[in-house]
C-alpha cells in the first residue's frame, strides 16, 4: 500500500558470483514492478550500496573476496546507511543460517530457489522495509515539529518578557506596588513556559537520538560554586539559606559537558528552593573513592515513597500544586547517566529531600 501510496519503485541488488544465478532470480522477480540490480563482484556491490542504498539485498552465502558473512557485517557496521533488509541465499546447514542471522541478515532462502518462496520472502522484508522508513520518517517529522514549536515559541515569550521588565523598571509609566506583583507573577509565568519549552525540545533531542555532548575536562568544584551563587537571590528572595559544602579541597575534574551538567544543577537546586518555603537548602559537594558526590538537601515538603518510585519518568508531575511538566527530572536524568553517573532521592514527606548527583572523577593528585 505505502508503493501506491508514494508510487516508488523498490530497489533490489542481487549478489551472487554465478552469473546465472542472478539470471534465475532476476527471471522470478521480473514479474513484480521492482528495480533490479544484479551484480557478480562482491566488492563491487559493496560499493553499489554505499553510493546509492538499494530497499532489499539478495545476497549469497559463498562468494570469493567478501562472503555473504561480511558483506553483511559491513552494511549492518556503517552507520551511514538506512536500514536495508538482507535476505541471504544458502545452500548449507543451520549453522551457516545462524552465523548469518548472527552477523545481521534479516531472513534466509535455500537453493535450490523456490519461485513462490523467494517471492514471499522478499515481499515480506519489502513490509519490513516500508514500515521502518515510516518510523524514522515519522519521527522526523515529529522532532521537527517540536523543533519549529520550540523556536517559534520562544522568541514571542522572550520579546514578551523584556517588555515587562522595561514595565517593571518604569520605562513607560509609574508601576504600582499592586501593578508590579502582577506583571512580576507575569514574567515568572514565561520564564516558567520558556524553561519547559527547552525542556520538551531537549527530551525528544535524547529520544529522538540526536542529542549530542561536548565533552571535556569540567571542574565540579568551580561549576558547583557558579550555580549556588547564580541561585542565591532566588532563595534570598524567599527567605532561605542556601549553603555551599565542599568537603573536598582539591580540584575535582570529570570529563562531561560543562553546559549540560550546569542544566541539571540548576535544576535540582532551583526545585530544592522552589518547594522550600521555610528553613534552608544545602549544597555539598564530597569524592568517595573514583565518584563525587552532588548532593542538595532542602527543609521543604518532600516527596512521598510513591512518588519517589517515579520521580525521575517522563511526564511525570508531582502532586504539589507547584509542580512543573515533568519533564526536567527526566531530562536531569538522560543527562547524568549520559555522563556515567547516577541520580537518586531520598524523602520523606514533611521533612524535606536528599537529591544525590555522582559522577565519575579524578583529583588533580590522581
Amino acid at each position: 500500500m505505502i508503493n501506491k501510496i508514494i508510487n516508488k519503485q523498490d530497489k533490489i541488488l542481487a549478489v551472487d558470483d554465478i552469473y546465472d544465478n542472478l539470471l534465475a532470480v532476476e527471471a522470478i522477480l521480473s514479474e513484480d514492478n521492482y528495480e533490479i540490480t544484479i551484480e557478480e563482484d562482491s566488492k563491487k556491490a559493496l560499493a553499489l550500496v554505499e553510493e546509492s542504498p538499494p530497499d532489499l539485498i539478495l545476497l549469497d552465502v559463498m562468494m570469493p573476496d567478501i562472503d555473504g558473512y561480511e558483506f553483511t557485517r559491513r552494511i549492518r557496521q556503517n552507520s551511514a546507511l538506512p536500514f536495508i533488509p538482507i535476505l541471504l541465499v544458502t545452500a548449507y546447514d543451520e549453522s551457516s543460517v545462524v552465523e548469518g542471522l548472527d552477523a545481521g541478515a534479516d531472513d534466509f532462502i535455500r537453493k535450490p530457489i523456490n519461485l513462490d518462496e523467494l517471492q514471499a520472502r522478499v515481499r515480506s522484508l519489502l513490509r519490513l522495509k516500508h514500515s521502518i522508513d515510516e518510523r524514522d520518517r515519522m519521527a522526523q517529522l515529529r522532532q521537527d515539529f517540536v523543533s519549529r514549536f520550540a523556536h517559534d515559541l520562544k522568541i514571542p515569550l522572550a520579546a514578551s518578557n523584556r517588555i515587562l521588565q522595561l514595565m517593571v523598571d518604569g520605562q513607560f509609566f509609574n508601576v504600582t506596588p499592586e501593578l508590579r506583583e502582577i506583571i512580576d507573577n507575569m514574567i515568572d509565568s514565561n520564564s516558567d513556559l520558556l524553561a519547559m519549552v527547552q525542556n520538551m525540545l531537549e527530551v525528544y533531542k535524547f529520544e529522538a537520538d540526536c542529542k549530542t555532548f561536548n565533552f571535556s575536562k569540567c571542574d565540579l568544584h568551580n561549576l558547583v560554586q557558579s550555580v549556588t551563587q547564580e541561585l542565591t537571590p532566588l532563595a534570598q528572595a524567599k527567605g532561605l539559606c542556601l549553603n555551599l559544602d565542599i568537603t573536598e579541597r582539591n580540584s575535582l575534574e570529570t570529563w562531561g559537558d560543562r553546559i549540560e551538567l550546569r542544566r541539571v544543577l540548576t535544576n535540582i537546586i532551583g526545585n530544592a528552593i522552589k518547594f522550600t518555603d521555610t528553613g534552608s537548602v544545602s549544597v555539598y559537594l564530597k569524592v568517595n573513592g573514583d565518584d563525587a558526590a552532588i548532593e542538595i538537601e532542602d527543609t521543604g515538603t518532600g516527596i512521598s515513597q510513591e512518588e519517589q518510585a517515579k520521580l525521575f519518568e517522563r511526564f511525570l508531575q508531582g502532586k504539589n500544586k507547584r509542580s512543573g511538566s515533568g519533564l526536567g527530572l527526566y531530562l536531569s536524568r538522560c543527562i547524568i547517566e549520559s555522563h556515567q553517573g547516577k541520580i537518586s532521592v531520598n524523602s520523606e514527606l514533611g521533612k524535606g529531600s536528599l537529591f544525590t548527583i555522582k559522577l565519575p572523577v579524578y583529583t588533580a593528585n590522581s
